[in-house]
């Protein structure tokens, strides 16, 4: 099968135009993976080159369980808006060696280039993620959408409070994203630093916030990452909207009770440290 006709290949192309569409990716910022299936990466084999340089992952960084396994990645220093138009030249896939510290470039980058420079973190957070939900999360999603950024210049660096606050904007979004969204501490982008923080997060979220920087959002397929990166995004503007016109002061919101009526409701399980009294 020709790999830009599969159907996973497609779907990866659709949601980065989405995301250059909704303007969170300026230039060349923000970064998609995805970890195929073995069929989907079955189905197109007969494409990948065998001739590709193995290069590490990063410094002390190892992914063992995902030794022969094929990854959808954006390219460094490539444009999400050219994703559509150009596909060859704007991301690859890789397959990872029996070590799980290296990866070669099996399609894709067509102009040459290296998938992008946050590979580590994205490695490290979909191993996270395949071990706590049974390998079912295959996405990780980073963007710089500009309303959750503007919240990481308002509100304290905690992950109760960002989670609070997004919640009480819409009622589905304790649905959403019902684990709540993780902040970390400021660090350099394309570190091995950033990876290994934003993955001791994503034990327990399914979005972390990178402050002054992007969000990352893993899921079980590219349109529920994506949806879960505008919801967050759409409560960030409605936040700023409402603490502009108010002055941070809500008449009203979605108290902690209304929330465990939620909780009950939609058999969740809401932890307790985001529905403190104000």
């Amino acid at each position: 099968m020709d790999i830009l006709k599969s159907k996973a290949i497609q779907s990866f192309i659709k949601i980065a135009d989405m995301g250059w569409q909704m303007g969170w990716h300026e230039i060349n910022g923000g970064n998609m993976s995805y970890r195929m299936t073995s069929d989907e990466a079955d189905e197109v084999k007969e494409n990948f080159r065998s001739d590709g340089e193995w290069k590490e992952i990063g410094k002390d960084v190892a992914v063992p369980d995902f030794a022969g396994q094929y990854f959808v990645v954006t390219g460094s220093g490539k444009y999400f808006q050219n994703v559509k138009d150009n596909p060859e030249d704007s991301f690859c896939i890789i397959t990872v060696n029996n070590s799980g510290d290296k990866y070669k470039i099996v399609w894709g980058l067509s102009n040459g280039g290296r998938p992008t420079s946050e590979i580590s973190a994205h490695l490290l957070t979909h191993s996270i993620k395949a071990k706590a939900t049974g390998g079912k999360y295959r996405v990780v999603y980073h963007s710089h959408p500009k309303y959750t950024n503007i919240l990481t210049y308002i509100l304290p660096l905690k992950s109760e409070v960002f989670t609070r606050e997004l919640w009480e904007m819409m009622t589905e979004c304790s649905i959403v994203f019902p684990n709540g969204v993780g902040v970390m501490d400021w660090k350099v982008p394309c570190c091995a630093e950033i990876g290994i923080a934003t993955g001791r997060l994503m034990e327990k979220y399914d979005a972390v916030i990178w402050p002054h920087h992007g969000l990352v959002c893993s899921g079980e397929k590219l349109d529920m990452a994506f949806g879960i990166m505008h919801t967050i995004e759409k409560a960030a503007e409605m936040l700023v909207n409402v603490m502009q016109i108010t002055g941070g002061k809500k008449a009203q919101t979605i108290t902690p009770d209304n929330f465990r009526a939620i909780e009950k409701d939609f058999n969740l399980n809401f932890s307790e440290e985001f529905l403190y009294e104000k």
